[in-house]
């Protein structure tokens, strides 16, 4: 299952022409020091907004807030299976969220 979520991953990554999948173990997106989504072992995709965004969709999406390896992702919304039918949709929250880690301060 979660070779499957991988693949997935791998393959929404590749619709963004602006950075690249980090990570062996653990697959993640960070720029300018940030990092702006993860596969937890869940197989689940978050992806990180601010908070007024991530309040947005975390109701647009009918979702919740993303958790990765017991702990609660702030600023991540979980990923709804549902939206994960249509990459390339998810591919521009993706972008939304690479500009948005690049607004923010370099780490």
């Amino acid at each position: 299952m979660r070779e499957e979520k991988l693949k997935l991953y791998d393959e929404l990554i590749a619709k963004c022409d602006r950075f690249e999948r980090k990570g062996k173990t653990r697959p993640y997106t960070s720029a300018n020091g940030h990092m702006f989504s993860l596969l937890n072992k869940a197989g689940e995709i978050g992806i990180r907004f601010s908070k007024e965004v991530q309040k947005k969709y975390i109701e647009e999406f009918n979702s919740t807030i993303y958790k990765s390896y017991n702990s609660i992702m702030h600023g991540y919304v979980l990923k709804p299976e549902s939206m994960l039918q249509d990459l390339n949709n998810v591919a521009r929250y993706l972008d939304e969220s690479y500009d948005y880690v690049m607004s923010l301060d370099p780490k």
